[in-house]
């Protein structure tokens, strides 16, 4: 968090990426990604679900504790799942502690709103890093009925800058932003100290995040804000289907994949 406070300061901008497995974490890192989010996303691109609402803050903390084995030198966000601190202040703090503990997570994320400041005071002042959600909060698909940009209105807009200053006031280390016009995020910039990271929200913010599997055309809906990094999906395909062509045709497994038998004394 240290090393994102200085990048804000020093204009630099910070790429994050979502990660939930060792494997990819590790690569991750040797890239050169200094920021790995382990989202709530991992409901509906690693278990299917048609939104982020199924996912059990079990199953987050471990994938985050995968993330931090695989990447020790990155900074690690943990997200906190839907169920997992709605309840109660002392539900939240007891549920984000665990996320800390058992991971080793540098950073909780949370979808915040009005009705959280009270959790996220508490838990800066139990000496946690919270980098507090804004804009849209997919956790609320309930309500909004369907995933869609936040704050295309100055009162909405308005909104969102208020609430991102009383975040800060109440102990948030840093802001995400998701969906939003780029001069909502400019102005957020301009009235928090915090770093604020954008994910669909514009250039002005100091650090950006998407789903990984979104910019590698590992999902079939791409939003517009993910860029084009590669299209993995085709090379695993041809993998794959050569595999079963080997098989098929016999060729697998071959002599070269068979253990020597045992020799008798």
């Amino acid at each position: 968090m240290a090393d994102l406070r200085l990048a804000r300061e020093a204009g630099r901008k910070v790429p994050i990426l979502t990660c939930y497995d060792y494997t990819t974490a590790g690569l991750m890192q040797e890239a050169g990604v200094p920021g790995l989010l382990v989202g709530d996303s991992a409901a509906s691109v690693i278990l299917g679900h048609a939104n982020t609402l199924p996912i059990s803050l079990s199953f987050l903390v471990e994938l985050t504790a995968a993330v931090r084995r695989g990447a020790p030198r990155c900074l690690v966000i943990g997200d906190m799942p839907f169920g997992s601190y709605q309840a109660s202040v002392a539900q939240g703090v007891k549920n984000v502690l665990r996320m800390v503990q058992l991971s080793g997570c540098d950073c909780v994320k949370i979808e915040a709103a009005h009705g959280h400041l009270r959790l996220i005071r508490r838990l800066a002042d139990a000496g946690v890093a919270v980098m507090a959600h804004a804009g849209l909060r997919p956790q609320t698909i309930g309500l909004l009925g369907q995933y869609k940009t936040q704050g295309r209105t100055a009162t909405e807009a308005q909104r969102i800058v208020e609430l991102a200053m009383r975040l800060e006031g109440a102990g948030a280390a840093a802001i995400l932003l998701e969906a939003v016009p780029p001069e909502v995020s400019a102005a957020v910039v301009e009235k928090v100290s915090v770093p604020v990271i954008g994910c669909g929200a514009g250039p002005a913010c100091h650090g950006f995040v998407f789903v990984t599997h979104d910019a590698l055309a590992l999902t079939p809906h791409k939003p517009k804000f993910a860029p084009n990094l590669g299209n993995l999906a085709e090379p695993m395909l041809a993998a794959f289907r050569n595999y079963v062509q080997l098989v098929s045709e016999g060729k697998y497994p071959g002599a070269e994949h068979n253990y020597e038998r045992l020799v008798d004394k």
